[in-house]
């Protein structure tokens, strides 16, 4: 497993894209609420990415169909969505959740983040579910330094996680990110025997995108005819957090932040 180190210059080119990334979440942020479609928040996203000069890394995304790319901008997961949903005319609703993921190319650099937007007034539990989430992905940031293993992260989101009662996905994991939106290395939010086995060890100069999904119920997904849309199985809703983080002397710098 061949993990890419960034110098410092490649890292500030990386934040470049972030400011972006950060730009069009908050643009989203601003806009979703109930009676907006998430084709209109998809399309807004893609202006704002226009007016930057960047490039959206999701919009025709490979897949292993051949021709069939993934249709949107945003991935846009409204409520028992996990992740990769697809903008729609879907009208948002009072008490939804929304994840909103964006990725975006700058001078041949990415970065990626998401967020999770609470619509109005949510039920305590799912308000739970997106507070807990959020702050598991804060719990991997500061506990990120050079010579510490990946395990030793993982295993504090996840326990902070089920702690909480919640539960963390499995399927789908975050990445290493560079020059291509997805690199090495695989990136769990979890401990298993296979991360155990190729452990990640924390070197300055590498860059995660670090994403923990968490469900209210069960960690069990599906994913529909699409190819895209992943759905828990029970229905109940999931919560997505995302950063851009770059391992330094000093610790973690998120560079999907906004500065």
């Amino acid at each position: 497993m061949a993990i890419s180190l960034k110098s410092k210059e490649e890292i500030e080119k990386m934040r470049a894209a972030g400011r972006v990334v950060h730009r069009v979440l908050q643009r989203c942020r601003e806009i979703c609420r109930p009676g907006v479609t998430t084709r209109e928040i998809d399309e807004e996203a893609s202006r704002v990415i226009a007016a930057a000069g960047a490039i959206g890394l999701f919009k025709n995304y490979p897949t292993y169909r051949p021709g069939e790319g993934f249709p949107s901008t945003l991935c846009l997961s409204v409520n028992e969505v996990v992740v990769h949903g697809i903008a729609s005319e879907r009208r948002i609703e009072e008490g939804d959740i929304v994840g909103i993921d964006c990725g975006v190319q700058v001078d041949g650099w990415c970065s990626d983040s998401a967020i999770t937007v609470m619509v109005g007034e949510v039920r305590p539990e799912v308000r739970k579910l997106c507070e807990v989430t959020e702050h598991v992905l804060r719990i991997a940031i500061e506990n990120i330094r050079p010579g510490r293993k990946w395990s030793q992260v993982a295993r504090l989101m996840q326990r902070y996680a089920e702690h909480a009662g919640l539960s963390v996905v499995r399927d789908f994991v975050g990445h290493g990110i560079g020059r291509q939106m997805h690199e090495e290395p695989k990136v769990p939010n979890y401990v298993s025997r296979e991360l155990l086995r190729h452990d990640i060890e924390l070197r300055e100069g590498v860059v995660l995108a670090i994403e923990p999904m968490c469900n209210l119920g069960s960690r069990e997904v599906i994913t529909m005819p699409d190819g895209w849309t992943v759905l828990t199985v029970d229905g109940q809703p999931s919560a997505h957090y995302e950063h851009t983080v770059a391992v330094t002397a000093r610790g973690a710098d998120v560079l999907t932040d906004g500065r």
